[in-house]
């Protein structure tokens, strides 16, 4: 018969260290892939803004030049709105040292005037 009071060899079961390390352990591993779902959500919303900012950036290029108009050397402010989200654009029209050519940037940033994308071409005199 066995003493109530007395300690198996072999207990069965954990210790409380034991289970806190467990959790420990769990919980680094859970916080490190919140923070990695976290930096693909920014990224994948960064890809999404850039991807609109840069259709905004061609259309406003290719209307300039299906206008078939030599632009003048100036800046000129525009808007775009693409899946649903409105984006700030700026043209900015600039010399070449040919003068039969101009060098145009379309600048296209968020709303709050962060910056996304600068999209060039040259446009030839017609």
């Amino acid at each position: 018969m066995r003493c109530p009071v007395a300690r198996d060899k072999h207990p069965h079961g954990f210790t409380l260290i034991e289970v806190l390390v467990a959790l420990s352990i769990v919980s680094i591993a859970l916080a490190a892939g919140v923070k990695a779902g976290g930096a693909l959500t920014r990224n994948a919303e960064r890809l999404s803004d850039m991807m609109a900012a840069q259709w905004c950036a061609e259309n406003q290029l290719s209307a300039l030049v299906l206008m078939r108009q030599f632009p003048a050397v100036g800046d000129a402010s525009f808007g775009c709105e693409q899946g649903g989200r409105a984006y700030a654009g700026q043209l900015v029209v600039r010399p070449t040292p040919n003068p039969n050519f101009r060098r145009v940037d379309a600048r296209v940033g968020t709303e709050t005037g962060e910056p996304l994308l600068v999209l060039s071409t040259i446009v030839p005199r017609r």
